[in-house]
């Protein structure tokens, strides 16, 4: 065992969690200390890299007109306090990070060069290691790499949960890690693997948001006691078929259209917000007319080589499968799919509850990123503005504490002892008849077929959502005693207790909201038609151990407090 404590524990070392880190390095006689399961530089849904930079603020433009597009997106399911707080600070952040390194691409006039209104190029395969790179250099930052943070410890003061730490392990050796911190940061990103994927067998994690991203954030905060909310807004990428590369890199970059397989475009006929676009693509070969595709055809020889560049920078996978054909996108119209549903706050609205200053229903817990909900279309930049927020409102949070010498040493607890006797349950059983591959594969299905994926094209019903909440409960049984042969291994099987918690959440959600607000990212088959007629977030906690659903009025207010 080793027991350490810090001011700051920032779990999570993707996007939000160093960015977050490196504000915070400037805050004098803070230690902070960075989690990561992975390594820093090659971490989170950077860990590639990534060709654009998707939420800007260009000229003619302001931040309210983010909210307004975010807004129209979501269905009127947002946060405005949250996503105006974090639009004024998108172009910010991306000159702190051109200054850190990255390369932004740049017309004769010196003017960054737009994709659209709110997006700019970039040379963005570095990302990531820019990001780690400038954490690295904080004096008072430090990163624990290739440990993974299972549990919040948490005390209840005054009728309120007030986080204390963390339980973790290092996935390459049995060490456990009792952490102490006067406040955490949670920034572990979204859920992904949750149900079947595009690609079965061996490239079944040839997806579009990270394998590694399990929900974990979402399912310890959950376990003790923060209130998450709209999860019901799951997230369905359209995609290139069989690389998942990005589409919008075509769409906005070389303006293709969506069009069937007689050719005709189709996208005008169900609209052209984020979840219209994969309803379009889902109808129409509903209707026989698939597949569809990007056409992109005619697009010039310049084009095509921009293209090429462009997915080197993200998703290789696809300029390789052109090389490898022979035919490039100017030769052939590039096939799209929609992938399996996602849990993510970067780009829906699902995740933490949070007030404006980014702290979750547990005191001294905050969340940044893709973790966070009520701000959707956040991408790269919000996710950076988000951390740049929460950094601010912990830092201020920390001088509350020191002026009211708020003693934090809960090291050596029972609860240590409990959580470290539960992994060594893991790893000293040998008997299982199961393993955690099977357990994921079984819950991909229950996921699937009864909790609206691609075999029923998105959709679901109550009947069935019922029957997928008993089926996951079982597997959560299971899940309890599965077997670990080593601390990597281990590892496994807590991301399958994970995403599984993130089930068990997004089907309360799914039942909760007797609505289809959003087409295949919350299609109710019992309700069909689109009215937008639940003005309400739907918000789920943990209460005796049982989840609890319930509702809140849309916030308008420019600042949102938690009430308790």
């Amino acid at each position: 065992m080793k027991e350490l404590q810090t001011n700051v524990l920032i779990i999570g070392g993707g996007t939000a969690g160093c960015y977050a880190a490196i504000r915070l390095g400037q805050e004098e006689n803070t230690k902070v200390l960075v989690v990561e399961k992975a390594n820093i530089k090659r971490s989170g849904c950077l860990a590639a890299g990534v060709n654009a930079l998707n939420a800007y603020i260009s000229e003619g433009h302001v931040p309210e007109d983010y909210v307004d597009y975010a807004r129209k997106d979501g269905e009127g399911i947002v946060r405005d306090d949250l996503l105006l707080t974090m639009s004024q600070r998108l172009n910010e952040v991306t000159e702190d990070l051109e200054k850190k390194g990255l390369v932004i691409l740049k017309d004769d006039e010196g003017k960054y060069v737009t994709r659209g209104w709110r997006n700019l190029k970039i040379n963005g395969e570095n990302i990531k290691p820019i990001l780690a790179k400038a954490t690295g250099e904080q004096k008072n930052v430090t990163v624990l790499n290739h440990v993974n943070i299972t549990d919040l410890k948490t005390e209840n003061v005054d009728g309120r949960q007030v986080v204390t730490g963390a339980f973790g392990f290092s996935v390459n050796s049995e060490v456990f890690y009792d952490i102490t911190a006067d406040v955490v940061l949670v920034a572990t990103g979204g859920a992904a693997g949750i149900y079947r994927p595009n690609n079965p067998g061996f490239s079944r994690h040839k997806m579009w948001y990270p394998p590694f991203n399990t929900g974990a954030g979402f399912a310890f905060g959950f376990k003790a006691g923060a209130e998450m909310t709209t999860f019901e807004n799951r997230f369905v990428a359209l995609r290139c078929k069989d690389t998942i590369a990005p589409t919008g890199t075509i769409a906005q970059g070389v303006r293709a259209k969506q069009v069937n397989s007689e050719g005709e475009i189709y996208e005008t006929k169900y609209g052209i917000t984020t979840p219209q676009r994969i309803w379009g693509t889902v109808e129409e070969s509903k209707a026989g007319r698939g597949p569809c595709y990007l056409k992109t055809d005619e697009i010039t020889d310049a084009q095509e080589e921009d293209l090429y560049k462009a997915y080197l920078n993200m998703a290789p996978a696809q300029t390789l499968k052109w090389l490898e054909a022979g035919k490039g996108p100017s030769k052939q119209n590039v096939e799209i799919e929609g992938t399996e549903p996602y849990i993510v706050g970067g780009h829906t609205a699902s995740g933490y509850w949070v007030d404006t200053k980014r702290e979750t229903t547990v005191k001294n817990l905050y969340a940044a990123g893709d973790v966070t909900g009520g701000a959707p279309q956040k991408y790269v930049t919000g996710a950076l503005a988000e951390a740049a927020i929460a950094a601010e409102s912990i830092a201020a949070r920390l001088k509350e504490l020191a002026a009211s010498d708020a003693d934090n040493t809960a090291l050596g607890s029972d609860a240590a002892k409990a959580k470290e006797a539960e992994y060594r349950k893991h790893l000293s059983k040998t008997d299982a008849a199961i393993d955690w591959e099977q357990v994921e594969e079984a819950m991909q299905k229950v996921m699937d077929e009864y909790a609206g994926g691609i075999a029923t094209n998105y959709k679901y019903n109550d009947e069935r959502l019922k029957l997928a909440d008993e089926k996951i409960v079982k597997l959560q049984e299971l899940a309890e005693n599965l077997p670990a042969k080593d601390s990597f291994d281990l590892l496994h099987v807590y991301e399958v207790k994970e995403r599984l918690v993130v089930c068990r959440i997004l089907i309360a959600h799914l039942l909760a909201r007797k609505e289809t607000r959003w087409h295949i990212f919350g299609e109710h088959a019992e309700y069909p038609e689109q009215v937008a007629s639940e003005e309400s977030y739907v918000n789920t906690h943990l209460e005796n151990g049982q989840i609890v659903v319930t509702r809140k009025p849309l916030v308008k207010e420019a600042v949102y407090e938690h009430q308790n």
